[in-house]
């Protein structure tokens, strides 16, 4: 999460420069346009998988598996999915050395889609139905398929089990035990919402949006971060800081390390976090629950951005179809629970959210429970100029140096011209 600002920055700016790199042809007469399926293909010898670093021990069992089903081989080599991915995939794609399948977040699919470096992909309706709705739309881009859901990350609710015996149920409840247990250097709850990727939530749970969704297709004209519900939702973020409930010092880029020290440190009975928060909070030895983020005062629930990690196939493979069967082989609901079992990846699977493995797992449940009430982080490439202009004016809200109705129109229209600068 911490790094996908800049990376979300540098691949709206690849856009241009490596838009010539792409196939001329790269989906002709595959499964990937309505053509041939696999088995009326002739079979690859080897299929090439990127696989994320340190992950491969997940993969290998679904690989041992494909192989023998299909009798193809199938090799993997693990590179940094965040960033090495994304670089090497025109300079080897091109070259002929690059994978069959790759793995991405779905934030990265509009900027190398519209670089002609991915394959869009058709899978019949009985496997879409196997992934939650948020996760089908995160791998979808401009009305098309363009992978399949491995697993998904989103903020929850973590509390301190110290001041909190259990997770209120509403944000209203939430706000009255921290008005009476903020002082003294502690605090009752905690949430970054200078920052945009956290505070969407609250105003995507009032009525604001970033981009209208038009059946599927993100439309970058549509922005809605100065509506009336995302007003709303601004306005109740600035109430935090404005009555002293937030500290001063979680505002701006050292907030996120200054608000988990407090956290790890004992002085805070909950937070706005997401899993990969966990491992820093066992470390300090803290007893902490996790739950789904309680109910807005408008009895809704916030709206997560929802972050998910996919099966995408390469435009510069030479065996589509047998490529989009091993990324159904993949993503299946085996394959995903062996994943989850072996890296702790939740599998945006649905019959794995009601297995034991993930229901009685309270931070994998909490996960999966807020990533179904989430909306996909936007994946077109004009999401790149809504990050700094909504920053700031989080920021200035936050410090109460302007109000939040001034703030959000300058922000918006910041990003309209941003974007038109683009075009």
């Amino acid at each position: 999460m911490k790094k996908f600002l800049a990376l979300v920055f540098t691949l709206a700016l690849m856009v241009g420069m490596l838009a010539a790199c792409g196939p001329k042809d790269s989906s002709s007469g595959s499964a990937s346009d309505g053509g041939k399926k696999a088995e009326d293909t002739k079979k690859p010898e080897k299929l090439l998988v990127w696989e994320d670093k340190k992950r491969g021990v997940a993969l290998e069992p679904a690989i041992k598996s494909f192989e023998e089903k299909y009798g193809i081989k199938v090799e993997y080599k693990e590179l940094g999915m965040a960033d090495e991915m994304q670089k090497q995939l025109p300079l080897d794609g091109q070259a002929g050395t690059g994978p069959d399948v790759l793995t991405l977040p779905h934030d990265q699919l509009g900027a190398l889609a519209t670089q002609g470096l991915l394959a869009p992909i058709k899978v019949d309706q009985s496997v879409l139905d196997l992934y939650t709705e948020s996760s089908i739309q995160a791998e979808t881009y401009n009305g098309k398929l363009y992978g399949l859901p491995k697993a998904t990350e989103t903020p929850v609710f973590i509390y301190n089990k110290k001041y909190m015996k259990k997770a209120p149920e509403t944000f209203d409840e939430l706000y009255t035990f921290a008005k009476d247990f903020t002082k003294g250097g502690k605090y009752g709850f905690l949430a970054l919402w200078d920052n945009f990727y956290f505070a969407n939530a609250i105003m995507a749970g009032n009525g604001g949006y970033v981009f209208k969704n038009n059946g599927g297709t993100l439309d970058a004209k549509d922005i809605g971060l100065n509506n009336d519900g995302a007003l709303t939702g601004a306005e109740y973020i600035g109430k935090w800081y404005k009555e002293g409930l937030f500290p001063k010092g979680i505002v701006g880029k050292s907030g996120g390390s200054a608000k988990d020290g407090l956290m790890n440190d004992g002085k805070v009975a909950s937070e706005m976090d997401g899993p990969w928060a966990f491992q820093g909070l066992q470390n300090a030895k803290i007893d902490f629950g996790v739950a789904p983020l309680p109910k807005l005062p408008n009895g809704e629930y916030p709206k997560t951005f929802v972050g998910v990690k996919g099966w995408q196939v390469s435009a510069f493979s030479k065996n589509k179809e047998w490529a989009t069967k091993l990324v159904e082989w993949l993503a299946n609901p085996e394959n995903a629970k062996i994943r989850y079992e072996k890296t702790g990846e939740i599998p945006p699977v649905k019959s794995l959210m009601e297995d034991s493995i993930i229901k009685d797992n309270e931070g994998a449940n909490a996960v999966a429970v807020q990533s179904e009430r989430g909306v996909p982080m936007p994946n077109i490439p004009e999401m790149g100029q809504v990050w700094e202009p909504m920053a700031t004016s989080l920021q200035l809200i936050a410090t109460n140096k302007q109000d939040a109705k001034k703030s959000l129109d300058d922000a918006v229209k910041t990003i309209n011209e941003k974007i038109a600068s683009t075009k």
